[in-house]
């Protein structure tokens, strides 16, 4: 093994990049001089089952990375490997289905030998090869035509360039379908419930309060020392004051005893109305939990009640749980 060159290796660098950043833009040219791209998307569109994915090596990575973006984006997709359908997986594809199948060369044994089958099946063929004239390319409905000049690899013998053209094909049809299907953020963000996007868009309060027995509660009439065990006891730090049906009256807090005890007043002779902060800070447990993280950042606060459509209170939420649920 030869001594490493730095500056041949950023040369090298520099060269790939603009090696497969030419061979997109030939593939953006050639995709608006004809209507296969168009035809492709309709196909898939109009699709009653799913686009099974096909590709053999580096295509097959490929295609199984569009399999992915295509069901994450609204389009019911899988990947299903040429090899393993020869003996027995093509079953997994039905008749309402559309196959997109990924080759290069377009003449991958694997995928050569199930084509009668889905021809009989009369499943639609979209290709994406950079041979059209191939026995792939010939079988099918629709050819996206993924040819590149030159590969990036300076053998011009590993998949580079070829396999970032089908890369960006298959974005490209993703991006298309989801936008003639009206896909929107909170689609999405069923599709990515664990992702940071799901959790803002379909975390709701209630999924996270505290409920019952857990929720800090007197009455206004309640003294100090009821309010005080009522408080440390439930560990979030404040209590609610409610009247006899529930309603909110106001929320004492840790702080409020610290201010309270730093002013030197005479505690024992107090009762919760007299120490409230009339009121409090609420949200509707049908909120979103990003909308009780984005009030109690505004009001710089660490706790809200939850209340519910009369305005009982049924919980508490407070930062650490936004903070669990890494809402926030």
């Amino acid at each position: 093994m030869k001594a490493l060159d730095p500056q041949r290796a950023l040369a090298l660098a520099a060269q790939t990049f603009d090696i497969e950043a030419r061979a997109l833009l030939v593939l953006k040219e050639r995709v608006q001089r004809d209507d296969a791209f168009a035809r492709a998307v309709r196909l898939m569109l109009n699709c009653r089952g799913r686009v099974v994915v096909m590709g053999m090596g580096k295509s097959g990575h490929v295609g199984r990375k569009i399999a992915a973006t295509l069901a994450s984006t609204g389009t019911p997709a899988m990947f299903v490997h040429p090899a393993e359908a020869g003996h027995g997986d093509l079953g997994m594809v039905t008749a309402g289905d559309v196959v997109l199948a990924l080759s290069n060369s377009g003449e991958s044994d694997e995928l050569n030998l199930i084509l009668p089958v889905l021809k009989r099946l009369q499943v639609p063929l979209v290709a994406m090869t950079g041979r059209a004239e191939s026995a792939l390319g010939r079988h099918a409905e629709v050819v996206l035509d993924s040819a590149v000049e030159a590969e990036a690899c300076p053998l011009n013998l590993a998949p580079t360039a070829s396999t970032t053209a089908q890369m960006a094909f298959g974005d490209a049809l993703a991006v298309a379908l989801l936008d003639a299907r009206g896909f929107k953020e909170e689609d999405f963000a069923r599709s990515h419930p664990g992702g940071a996007l799901g959790r803002k868009l379909l975390v709701l309060v209630g999924d996270l309060m505290r409920a019952g027995d857990a929720v800090p509660r007197v009455g206004p009439q309640a003294d100090f020392n009821t309010l005080l065990r009522e408080m440390t006891g439930k560990g979030l730090g404040f209590t609610a004051i409610v009247d006899e049906a529930g309603h909110a009256q106001g929320i004492f807090t840790d702080g409020d005893l610290r201010r309270l005890i730093e002013r030197g007043v005479d505690l024992r002779s107090l009762i919760a109305a007299d120490v409230m902060h009339p009121n409090p800070k609420r949200v509707r447990e049908d909120e979103l939990a990003v909308e009780a993280a984005d009030l109690m950042e505004q009001h710089r606060i660490t706790s809200v009640l939850v209340v519910d459509e009369q305005q009982r209170v049924v919980g508490a939420l407070n930062s650490n749980d936004l903070m669990r649920a890494k809402v926030i």
